[in-house]
Formats: structure tokens, C-alpha cells, sequence
């Protein structure tokens, strides 16, 4: 059982938790290894040759998933995804970094996963989209990584900080997820084709809520996944939680339709700083710059 030290942040260390102390776990951060099928052998996470190998941080007692190739594992996602784009049984492929380009050939961005369905000549059938996104980090991880890593003992607390980590689930929405929906997205959706977007389960809960369809009414579905913990507690294995199905336009009105707050509470705060200017509160006389009068010149 993992019991999570609420003076640490660091939940997984390259791929396992910070307090799996096994030779083989050891050799893994030793030598920066991803296991979850990074481009290469090594953890490429800000920096190919310093890596910041925090796979997921614990808030609230819970790891939260902070590098997109942490939702690799077992590839459960791209199974997940192909199931509702093309159903059972289907031959398909997973393209990974896919360019997508506009109507005036100029660039939208890369598709995380472009699944492709094909017959047995290899000819394409249908394809569609998958979207990962892992949780940006407010406040600085780096040091506490680094002094981990010195030591890399069980023990190891991160405490009294200024800038102690926690998820910004506000800007991995409104600064990530959100624009690619609106741009590739909304291409793929002229395209009349499904999407899906990979996120863990506590991310999702602070979104908009959603209006959920039936399955055979959806093209874009929400691939919904946590890390739970081995009976040995030696790793975190990424379990899927459960699939909402939705439609993309009906999902795009949310994000883009402002949740206006109560305009009389406006109204009142702005009252309170009419009050404070005609108070004279905060109110200063500032000396005029061209005034070269000096009154206590004799």
C-alpha cells in the first residue's frame, strides 16, 4: 500500500513511485529510463539531456498526472479511443504527432494520436483523433526533484516553501485543452470525424458540465483515467475510470459561452471602489514634474 507523505510532492519519479526503493526501480532513475514508451529509452520531459522525470505529483493525498506519456502505459488509451471510433474488432494503427493544417495550408498543430482504421491491404478505411493532456504545475517542482534525487531516499520532504506544487487544472484547460478543441477540433469535426481527449479523472471534474449522450450518439468522448496503486504498492498503474460521451458542438458552447457571475455582486464591488475614491482614501498629491518652484527657498 502506497501511503502518500503529505510533506512531499513527488508522487512518481521516472515511472515509479518515490518511495519504491527496489534495485531495479533504482537502476531505472539511475539511468533516466520512461517505461511508458517514450520516443527513446530515456525520460525526455523539458530537456533531452536534464530531464525533469516527475511523471505525476500528489495533491491531496492523490497523484495527479503531469507529463503526457505517463497516459501510456499498457497503451490502455489507444484501445479505449479505438473501441468507440471504430468499434470491435477492427485493424487499425496509432500515428502519433500527426501535422494538421488548415484550409489555407497553414499549420493548426500536431494531433497527439491520429488512429487510423484499415483493411487487411492496408487501405484506409475511417481515421480519428486522440487528444492527451496532462496537468501544468503552478508554484516550481524542479528543486524539490533535484534534491530527491540526490538522495532518493524514502524519507525525502519537501516543505517550507514559497512555491510549493500543486495541479493548475485552470491553465491546462483554458490554455491548452480548450484552443486545440477550438482549432483542430473544430477541423476534425467539419471533417465529420470522432475525437476523444485522454485526461485523468480529477481534471475532468473541473470543466464545464457536460451534457452526456448515449454512446451511438457521440463524436467526442472523454477517456477518463486515475492511478491506482499495486496490491504490492510498489508502482501506479493507469486504470480508466469511465468514458463520458458527448457531442463536440454542444461540448465547443460550453467553452466558448462565458459562465457570467452575478452581475449585482459586480455591481457592489464596484460600488466599494467608488467609495474608497471619493473617500480620498487613496488619494495622494503628487508633486508636477515642471514645477520648479521651491518653496522653502529663502
Amino acid at each position: 500500500m502506497i501511503i502518500p507523505n503529505p510533506r512531499n510532492p513527488l508522487a512518481e519519479v521516472f515511472g515509479f513511485p518515490v518511495d519504491n526503493q527496489t534495485p531495479e526501480v533504482v537502476q531505472q532513475r539511475k539511468n533516466r529510463f520512461c517505461p511508458y514508451h517514450n520516443l527513446t529509452p530515456n525520460c525526455t520531459k523539458v530537456d533531452k539531456v536534464d530531464p525533469l522525470g516527475v511523471c505525476s505529483i500528489y495533491h491531496k493525498g492523490t497523484p495527479v498526472i503531469t507529463c503526457p506519456v505517463r497516459f501510456r502505459q499498457n497503451w490502455t488509451m489507444i484501445a479505449d479511443a479505438a473501441q468507440f471510433f471504430f468499434g470491435e474488432n477492427a485493424l487499425y494503427m496509432a500515428l502519433p504527432e500527426i501535422r494538421l493544417n488548415d484550409n489555407k495550408g497553414r499549420k493548426a498543430g500536431n494531433i497527439d494520436y491520429v488512429l487510423v482504421e484499415h483493411d487487411d491491404r492496408g487501405r484506409i478505411l475511417n481515421f480519428a483523433s486522440l487528444e492527451v493532456q496532462a496537468v501544468y504545475i503552478s508554484g516550481t517542482i524542479r528543486g524539490a526533484f533535484r534534491t530527491y534525487m540526490e538522495d532518493q531516499g524514502s524519507a525525502f520532504e519537501w516543505a517550507n516553501t514559497s512555491k510549493y506544487p500543486r495541479p493548475d487544472y485552470m491553465s491546462s484547460s483554458n490554455k491548452r485543452l480548450i484552443p486545440q478543441m477550438l482549432l483542430k477540433g473544430g477541423i476534425f469535426n467539419k471533417w465529420n470525424k470522432k475525437q476523444a481527449v485522454a485526461v485523468q479523472t480529477a481534471f475532468f471534474q473541473t470543466l464545464p458540465l457536460l451534457d452526456e449522450v448515449d454512446q451511438s450518439e457521440a463524436d467526442l468522448a472523454w477517456l477518463l483515467y486515475d492511478l491506482m496503486p499495486t496490491a504490492d504498492g510498489k508502482q501506479y498503474n493507469l486504470t480508466q475510470n469511465r468514458i463520458v460521451y458527448t457531442r463536440f458542438d454542444g461540448t465547443l458552447r460550453l467553452f466558448t459561452d462565458p459562465q457570467a457571475g452575478d452581475v449585482e455582486k459586480f455591481v457592489q464591488s464596484l460600488q466599494k471602489s467608488v467609495d474608497t475614491k471619493m473617500s480620498g482614501k487613496n488619494n495622494r498629491i503628487i508633486d508636477d514634474p515642471l514645477d520648479d518652484d521651491d518653496d522653502d527657498a529663502i
